[in-house]
């Protein structure tokens, strides 16, 4: 993704360009998915939704694949872990 910011800002692109994961899923399956790869133990905790909470969040990333020639190399399966390992680092957290 920083490749992606990197072209957008020294491109001549301007207007909207999603970059991101262009999956679709909901917030339940991303925090199943953070809770599986990183701390079990955490508890999922349900609230309701804000009036302007987007229904869809399958981004349309078609303008980064043609203006940048960029999509997504990590899957975010792949990624959770990763940013966990280095949030960890950078916080000076102890494994669990």
């Amino acid at each position: 993704m920083v490749d992606c910011l990197i072209r957008l800002m020294q491109g001549d692109n301007t207007g909207p360009i999603n970059i991101g994961n262009p999956d679709e899923f909901t917030m339940l399956e991303l925090a199943e998915n953070v809770k599986e790869l990183i701390n079990p133990e955490v508890e999922i905790k349900m609230v309701e939704n804000t009036p302007d909470d987007p229904r869809q969040r399958k981004l349309d990333i078609s303008k980064a694949k043609e203006f940048l020639r960029w999509e997504p190399k990590v899957k975010l399966r792949d990624g959770l872990p990763l940013m966990g390992e280095d949030f960890r680092t950078r916080l000076v957290v102890p494994r669990n």
